[in-house]
């Protein structure tokens, strides 16, 4: 289990990395991954999301679960396509993934939307 995240588990990435994610993709792999995307949002919203994870709305929080397990999936994905049943099926995970990333990255980067949603900015 990614036990050193604040923003998602491994209950969040699963869905997005599918049944087919090889079973080497350690959940110390999750961690570095997850640790590093949690530290995107942080800069990106110029906000310590992760020391103030408690004071956010809970809708800012399921939008950055969202960004972080679907970064990790991505990373986990791409470690090793050859369970999936075509390198296809993979590479449509991990862009329906990357779709979804951008937009949430552009939505938290629009005027007022953390304000909307109880955040920093």
């Amino acid at each position: 289990m990614a036990t050193n995240l604040t923003m998602a588990d491994n209950a969040d990435i699963t869905p997005y990395e599918g049944e087919n994610i090889d079973a080497t993709w350690t959940d110390t792999e999750r961690d570095e991954v997850g640790l590093q995307a949690e530290a995107y949002v942080s800069g990106l919203l110029d906000y310590d999301a992760v020391t103030n994870w408690a004071n956010l709305s809970a809708n800012l929080k399921i939008i950055l679960t969202e960004f972080v397990a679907r970064t990790i999936a991505v990373q986990g994905i791409a470690f090793n396509m050859a369970g999936y049943t075509s390198r296809v099926e993979a590479e449509d995970m991990i862009n329906l993934s990357l779709w979804k990333i951008r937009r949430i990255e552009k939505f938290l980067m629009e005027p007022g939307a953390l304000k909307i949603l109880g955040g920093a900015r």
